[in-house]
């Protein structure tokens, strides 16, 4: 990991057919609501690549090999079809959630998804308008909860999401990384 270095480039159509195989993993089915065909996941995401839904994703480029994705978001308004009510909170305007998955097994528990999230979120800070950054593991998903409180997220509690069971955690902007 010396050395490793993130970087984001946009999901392009192209990279459909790849997602499509990482989405249908074992280690991401557990965790990510993985769409199962091809089509399904052409018709969730190209909306996103044409910007015409609330998420922006990227590829996440380890030493310039794709690794990962990574998509973030306005927490405070957006597509009320994609995440109505979602935060238990009624975040205000600054406020962006971020989720991703790195696409290798091999690469858990290695201190990579700490670079990629750590790298992304600062990317994130750079617009002076962001003033927070949410993350909504799910309770049971103790590595995603570590890798995130080592970026420096704090938890705020339990909350239940569309999703199901939900751990808000919350990066301040001028919180410490990693602290």
């Amino acid at each position: 990991m010396s050395g490793a270095r993130f970087t984001f480039r946009t999901l392009s159509e192209s990279d459909i057919p790849m997602l499509h195989r990482w989405l249908r993993r074992p280690h991401l089915l557990e965790w990510w609501r993985g769409e199962q065909s091809l089509q399904d996941v052409r018709a969730k995401y190209l909306p996103r690549i044409r910007t015409e839904d609330g998420a922006r994703p990227f590829i996440a480029l380890l030493d310039g090999e794709p690794a990962g994705y990574i998509q973030y978001y306005l927490a405070d308004k957006g597509d009320p079809d994609w995440w109505p009510d979602w935060w238990p909170d009624g975040p205000g305007p600054g406020v962006l959630g971020i989720d991703q998955f790195l696409a290798d097994p091999e690469r858990l528990g290695r201190g990579l998804g700490t670079l990629m999230v750590s790298a992304f979120v600062a990317r994130l800070f750079e617009d002076p308008s962001v003033t927070e950054i949410r993350v909504d593991p799910h309770p049971d998903n103790e590595r995603a909860i570590r890798c995130y409180e080592k970026v420096g997220f704090r938890r705020v509690g339990p909350f239940t999401s569309p999703d199901g069971p939900a751990v808000l955690m919350i990066l301040d902007r001028g919180a410490e990384p990693g602290t």
